[in-house]
């Protein structure tokens, strides 16, 4: 019933493709904490691959041209889903390895402890123009770039949603954190994020904080409830402080020719390097003059320094209210008074 493109991004926690497998016990034969079940993969994986197929498919039908998608799995199913993913035309992004920092161990000592998780990030189609706030990402990494292999503990504690009897009430709950960096990357306030699986509400409530509109999909009675009572605790973060860093590449395109256009840089100035040692007037179509060189602002650059190449905007600097600056800063229009 959801409208086509409709919606800005798509996170999906689907099932994960596995069926009870006995008692959960130690090597030395002692039950764990009274919990008596394992889980371990079905083998109908026709089935699966066609449910898999069915819902991947109206994701891509509601998801807007330039959407993506995020989907998150274990190793009994992330491979199936990767392949059908690329199957009807998504276009794999990346694969983030969510590495849990306090993982369930490995009772029976039969396997490895499986420590992570797999996420698929994906555009609906190669020509999409997907939105990445490399910036965001990169501030909220400490200033280095955001990798694939994102370190984040299981959700303990409060954020640990449980029943009547003190059981976990979703057994594979996600934590806020891992949603919060994942709708911090690829979407924008205001944008439109669907969860088609979504269990207690977590990608909703962080979806509210964030000034994100949501979607939400769910068909267990105690799930719905749970995730609505989180969705009304949940505050949102004041707007003003949802404007995400933004990259030089993001910026709108400007010209210096429209600086000049506006007045924001007046026919005949002066502009010079950062060291002041050569210097350029500014003419009123927006090339600059510096001696026999007459050009765009990286042409004339690029000249006087006998490179290549230049980058204009950093390299010319400007007198400006009692301040030397790069002419970049212009680009932002005129200071506040």
């Amino acid at each position: 019933m959801l409208p086509a493109m409709s919606v800005d991004c798509v996170f999906a926690d689907p099932p994960y493709n596995l069926q009870l497998q006995g008692e959960l016990r130690r090597p030395d034969d002692s039950l764990v904490d009274g919990v008596t079940a394992e889980w371990d993969q079905f083998t109908d994986f026709a089935a699966y691959d066609a449910f898999t197929r069915n819902w991947l498919a109206e994701a891509r039908r509601v998801l807007r041209k330039d959407g993506t998608l995020w989907v998150i799995g274990s190793y009994h199913n992330i491979f199936r889903i990767g392949a059908i993913l690329q199957d009807l035309g998504f276009w794999i992004l990346n694969d983030v390895i969510w590495r849990k920092s306090n993982p369930m161990p490995n009772f029976r000592g039969r396997r490895f402890t499986n420590a992570h998780e797999t996420l698929i990030w994906a555009a609906r189609g190669q020509d999409s123009r997907y939105r990445f706030n490399y910036a965001a990402m990169k501030a909220l990494n400490d200033d280095l770039q955001m990798r694939s292999d994102w370190l984040i503990p299981l959700c303990t504690g409060e954020e640990r949603l449980r029943n009547e009897h003190g059981l976990k009430l979703h057994p594979t709950q996600k934590p806020e954190a891992l949603l919060h960096r994942i709708l911090l990357a690829s979407t924008m306030a205001g944008d439109v994020v669907l969860d088609p699986f979504l269990g207690t509400g977590t990608s909703a409530a962080v979806a509210r904080r964030l000034h994100r509109h949501f979607v939400g999909i769910e068909r267990h009675p105690a799930y719905v409830e749970a995730a609505w009572g989180r969705i009304r605790r949940q505050k949102q973060a004041p707007l003003a402080a949802m404007e995400a860093t933004v990259s030089r590449r993001d910026m709108p395109r400007v010209s210096f020719g429209s600086l000049v256009e506006r007045n924001l840089v007046i026919p005949g100035a002066t502009l010079t390097d950062k060291q002041r040692r050569v210097a350029a007037t500014v003419m009123a179509d927006g090339t600059l003059v510096c001696g026999p060189h007459r050009g765009s602002i990286h042409q004339v650059g690029a000249a006087v320094q006998h490179v290549p190449s230049c980058n204009g905007w950093t390299f010319w600097h400007i007198d400006r209210a009692g301040a030397f600056v790069a002419i970049d800063v212009l680009r932002n229009g005129p200071p506040t008074p």
